[in-house]
């Protein structure tokens, strides 16, 4: 089967999971292509989708965004998955007692369960490096609070968070769904 699975990463974390994903795909023998969401568009060739992006403020990034509602006709006819990242730090429920990965699910998820009815959404957490000079706007407003309220920074703590093995798993349910029937089986 011959899967896209695009993304949308600012800092390169959602591209690992990206990556991850089309490595535990290709281990089942599937033919796999990963790329940037604005890159990705010559749709016919794919059997299978899996998109992903960053998740900042509630919400995918733009390019993920933008690619599904511009392919939305023809991902409501195909087989698709979609994850996002963005929460860090530890804890797996906040301060509320909320699960912080459902917590943190994009608002497009609603919309595009609606739109394209993905076969299965995945919030994974993120990773967060803040020597890394921010991007956009946001980014760096952050930033500047960062610098003028130093405890703030607390609220994002730094590190790697990626669950690589929830991750595979995720990836291999999918490989799974998407094994070609063997000839004679019923």
């Amino acid at each position: 089967m011959r899967i896209l699975v695009a993304y949308a990463s600012r800092h390169g974390a959602t591209q690992g999971i990206a990556e991850r994903i089309g490595r535990v795909l290709e281990r089942h023998s599937h033919e796999v292509t990963v790329r940037p969401a604005q890159q990705a568009d010559e749709l016919e060739q794919y059997d299978a989708f899996i998109i992903g992006s960053a998740a900042y403020a509630g919400g995918w990034l733009g390019e993920a965004t933008a690619f599904v509602r511009r392919h939305r006709s023809f991902l409501e006819s195909r087989p698709v998955w979609l994850f996002s990242s963005g929460p860090v730090g530890p804890d797996k429920v906040d301060a509320k007692g909320r699960d912080v990965l459902l917590a943190s699910e994009p608002k497009e998820f609603g919309e595009f369960e609606r739109a394209i009815q993905p076969r299965d959404k995945e919030v994974f957490f993120g990773a967060y490096d803040p020597d890394q000079a921010p991007i956009g706007l946001m980014e760096g407003l952050g930033e500047r609070i960062f610098r003028l309220i130093p405890e703030a920074r607390a609220a994002l703590p730094a590190g790697d968070y990626r669950d690589w093995g929830a991750i595979e798993a995720w990836a291999n349910s999918i490989a799974r769904e998407l094994a070609p029937v063997p000839v004679g089986s019923s």
